[in-house]
């Protein structure tokens, strides 16, 4: 470390001071609003200010949370619903990347069926429930089957938009020195298509939490999802905050995941 100090100016040793400040102030900010949310929330309920009833308390989703672990259900639940996502998520972008690689390549193929991908795209998925139920019935295919659906159309239209965009002045250079479409692919396309299928995977990271939330919804027996549901019939609305406040745990914790991926994989092609 010494050594790293000694050989950088003292321009770039300031640069890298203020950058390490701005980023201490940044968290301590983002800390400091969720703070300030759940501290403003649990006082306007111990207050009487807000029914905790009807808006729960950040107390009482412990206390809830607590006593799902105590009843050994807790991970049980949380297990099933990310299982159920990052399966359909990793299919999702794999058969969404390899769909538009091959509409890419193909630009008959590509006008043919992209307004059928616009239609499928706009249509509600929600609305496909009672077949989904008849087609898979009421397990964890169905779920996936879902959380599929809701990823790959986004997948598709995100990764085909970034391969026509790829410069057209580098493309007719390639072409000019004899390149085949196996080497433009290879060489310009994917790696220029790298910064939109990092911003594909980050807006995929909702999509799955929203298709097997979704899918939770209309066919399930274990899950977030199905405590969310299970907890707005009984009126154990404790329960459906508690679950909301997981669900947004997992999520933050996959895009997290997505932007390391994403400094690995910027870094692997810097170098």
């Amino acid at each position: 470390m010494k050594n790293e100090k000694k050989n950088c100016s003292e321009e770039h040793l300031l640069f890298l001071k203020k950058r390490r400040r701005k980023l201490i102030l940044i968290w301590s900010l983002r800390v400091g609003i969720l703070a300030l949310i759940l501290g403003l929330w649990e006082l306007s309920t111990s207050l009487g200010w807000a029914d905790a009833f009807l808006v729960s308390s950040p107390s009482r989703i412990a206390r809830t949370i607590g006593s799902l672990y105590t009843e050994g259900t807790l991970f049980y639940h949380i297990g099933t619903t990310l299982w159920e996502t990052l399966v359909g998520f990793v299919i999702a972008v794999a058969l969404g990347y390899g769909i538009a690689l091959a509409l890419w390549w193909s630009e008959t193929v590509r006008k043919v069926l992209e307004p059928y991908i616009v239609v499928l795209n706009a249509l509600p998925k929600i609305a496909l429930g009672p077949l989904i139920i008849i087609w898979f019935g009421t397990g964890s295919p169905a779920i996936l089957f879902m959380t599929v659906l809701v990823g790959l159309i986004v997948a598709i239209m995100h990764m085909l938009s970034a391969f026509i965009a790829t410069d057209k002045n580098k493309l007719l250079l390639l072409k000019s020195m004899g390149a085949g479409k196996v080497q433009i692919l290879t060489k310009l396309v994917i790696p220029s298509s790298l910064p939109s299928f990092i911003s594909m995977l980050k807006v995929n990271v909702g999509m799955a939490w929203i298709g097997s939330i979704m899918g939770e919804y209309i066919v399930s027996r274990a899950g977030l999802g199905y405590l969310i549901v299970y907890g707005g019939q009984v009126f154990k609305l404790d329960l459906v905050m508690a679950s909301t406040f997981l669900l947004c745990v997992l999520a933050a914790g996959m895009y997290f995941l997505v932007v390391l991926l994403e400094k690995v994989l910027v870094k692997n092609a810097e170098s």
